[in-house]
């Protein structure tokens, strides 16, 4: 992917502003000519930018506008380590609601619908994020918030919103709840907004089958903006970003190195017009790929594929790097199992030992079902795991993000 004229002017501006005022960019780059910077391949000899700077910077050292113009603070939603503080001025808000908006039109979302919006408020940046771009598109909000299931389906019957927003694993516990009560035929959703956490095609078909409706992956992080940076569109091959307010690479997770288009690595992102903590070359440890090409929506925005993983996701057990979507793509393999799945390591007698709990879907053998999951894990991922099958629903449901991961070796 090319940098484009624009994009070049905006960023060498940001570059400028930021090294002559008192702010995080100017103790970063104050061994840097930054004027020497004239193209895409200067550009990207620039240092990175980590999470870590932006935990040293706490609490408002990444500020780089006076206090008078800023509006707004959000903060990251990590419950360890220093948090990160990102404030926002007037033009950021307004900025992010117009992006936003527009991932609600590329899914085909007016004004006329409504909209139930279940992540959480406050510090963190999803339920607000999802409220602005539906206010600044003109539909009616339904603004729940997370937990309380029996008055989000409450609202859902009475209200008669069209479009879910909703982790995936949140909309998974509503459909079970639909399903469950018997209420679908009073459920009037056609569409599924989701965000916040990776998620597989198993549990994509499950969720979209028990609502009856069209999902939609959104992507964004606390440190750019949040939701609503890049969104899929009908044709469900990759999510769309709007080049116009953000630069995206994507880098060998361990050289740093950009890697060819359609060539898998870690997502790299620059900020054009944020003003209140602008990033430049920011590592946002997610892995996905550029994907070439025209998309058959016309949309004229460029493309990543839908997120395959963290590089802080993957663990490794007798010398093989697992990611949770291994695990995901080796159990769409294996009909009798269902999408939910938590995988636990432990050191036991000197020794790595891994153990994979695994709904088996309702009617079948679960001995039968468990040995189906061993031999598939061994033959798509390589190492031999003790797999518990469990019934549906004996794994827990989150209305926030779900642990899939647990590593209790160290």
């Amino acid at each position: 992917m090319k940098m484009t004229e624009l994009q070049l002017e905006l960023i060498k501006d940001n570059l400028k502003q930021l090294t002559s005022k008192d702010c995080f960019y100017k103790e970063k780059f104050k061994d840097i000519n930054i004027s020497s910077v004239q193209s895409q391949e200067e550009f990207e000899t620039l240092p990175f930018t980590w999470k870590g700077d932006l935990r040293e910077a706490y609490p408002l050292g990444l500020q780089a506008v006076p206090d008078e113009e800023i509006v707004r603070i959000h903060s990251s939603s990590g419950t360890t380590g220093t948090p990160v503080i990102i404030p926002y001025t007037k033009k950021d808000v307004d900025d992010w609601a117009k992006m936003f908006a527009r991932c609600y039109e590329l899914a085909g979302i007016t004004s006329l619908d409504r909209i139930q919006i279940t992540p959480g408020y406050g510090l963190w940046t999803a339920g607000i994020g999802f409220q602005a771009g539906a206010e600044h598109l003109g539909a009616m909000t339904i603004p729940m918030g997370p937990g309380n299931t029996d008055k989000q389906l409450r609202m859902m019957q009475d209200m008669k919103p069209t479009v879910l927003c909703a982790t995936s694993s949140y909309a998974l516990l509503l459909a079970e709840e639909i399903a469950k009560r018997g209420i679908g035929n009073k459920i009037y959703l056609k569409k599924g907004v989701i965000g916040s956490e990776r998620w597989g095609e198993k549990m994509r078909k499950r969720i979209a089958d028990e609502l009856g409706v069209q999902l939609y992956d959104i992507y964004g992080l606390t440190e750019v903006y949040g939701p609503g940076i890049a969104m899929s569109c009908d044709y469900e091959c990759g999510m769309h970003y709007w080049d116009d307010y953000l630069y995206f690479e994507i880098v060998d997770p361990k050289t740093g190195k950009n890697v060819p288009d359609g060539e898998i690595g870690e997502l790299v992102i620059t900020t054009l017009r944020k003003q209140g903590a602008p990033l430049i070359r920011y590592r946002t440890h997610d892995l996905t790929r550029f994907l070439p090409g025209e998309c058959k929506c016309g949309s004229r925005f460029p493309r990543i594929d839908t997120l395959i993983g963290r590089t802080d996701d993957m663990v490794k057990v007798k010398g093989v790097n697992i990611f949770p979507s291994q695990i995901e793509d080796m159990l769409k393999n294996v009909p009798e199992a269902s999408s939910e799945y938590q995988f636990m390591l432990d050191h036991m007698s000197g020794k790595d030992v891994c153990t994979l709990f695994v709904e088996i879907n309702r009617g079948i053998d679960k001995k039968q079902a468990g040995n189906a999951v061993k031999k598939e894990f061994k033959t798509k991922i390589g190492i031999t795991v003790n797999v518990m099958p469990v019934s549906i629903g004996d794994l827990p449901r989150s209305e926030k993000k779900s642990t899939r991961i647990f590593d209790n070796r160290y």
